[in-house]
């Protein structure tokens, strides 16, 4: 039986999702956009070519950034994702996520898709945020995620920011013991939920993306890189929860 290949190895020539696996999703995502009403403010900010990472609030249920991902591909821009290792431990998952674009997340695999010029998405409140109870919605929980910061830092690549606030309201998400002990334990997800009604199907919200300007980040200087990095991530986590409450004002 062949071995499967390694998860945390970038495929040579890895390339973003292709055209086939892209037409195969477009029918469900645009009945998905349809279903919520899916809007996108500020696409023109993207730019058309260039190494930028691209950092977006984390949802549980998590597709907003799937249909985000179909508007930047409209307007010319294949993205690449860096994916929790959850998604790589699950030989189908894997797979799946591969054919899409997303490969593990780490510095070497984000840095070397940022030189080939990418636009690379990222979640940095990863499963954390995305199930913290409802109570704390709207708000990204980006206070001790540094690591997108020091890798854009280090490539010298813009990061741009988008934020779809309500899809914190697609599930209700009650605040509960089992839920912490599984992620602090196992980094499961084992969420208390309901979606509509008394149902898990997400409620038909009207979701809205908004994405702001291009962040440059200072020339590195090895030297003050600590600073620099708690600098930069302040002048973000401000910026996101800024755009976090224009999301909600769109509506």
């Amino acid at each position: 039986m062949p071995l499967l290949p390694d998860p945390h190895e970038l495929p040579p020539n890895f390339e973003p999702a292709g055209d086939e696996v892209l037409a195969a999703m477009r029918p469900l995502v645009e009945a998905i956009q349809r279903y919520h009403r899916h809007e996108v403010f500020g696409i023109e900010n993207v730019p058309k070519e260039g190494g930028v990472l691209f950092a977006v609030n984390h949802s549980f249920a998590t597709y907003d950034g799937v249909l985000l991902a179909k508007e930047l591909i409209d307007h010319g821009r294949v993205p690449s994702a860096l994916g929790d290792d959850l998604i790589f431990r699950t030989p189908r998952l894997r797979r799946w996520a591969r054919s899409v674009g997303i490969v593990p997340a780490s510095h070497t695999h984000g840095e070397e898709l940022l030189q080939r010029g990418r636009l690379v998405l990222v979640a940095p409140g990863g499963m954390r945020e995305a199930l913290r109870p409802s109570e704390e919605r709207y708000h990204v929980r980006w206070d001790n995620r540094k690591g997108f910061v020091k890798l854009a830092l280090r490539a010298q690549v813009p990061i741009q920011l988008g934020a779809c606030p309500d899809a914190d309201r697609l599930y209700h998400i009650y605040e509960n013991t089992l839920t912490k002990l599984a992620y602090k334990r196992f980094h499961v997800p084992v969420p208390l939920l309901r979606g509509w009604g008394p149902t898990l199907i997400p409620r038909p919200v009207h979701l809205v993306h908004v994405i702001s300007e291009l962040l440059h980040p200072e020339p590195l200087d090895e030297e003050r890189f600590d600073e620099q990095v708690d600098d930069w991530h302040s002048t973000i986590v401000t910026r996101m929860n800024e755009l976090m409450d224009e999301g909600r004002r769109a509506l």
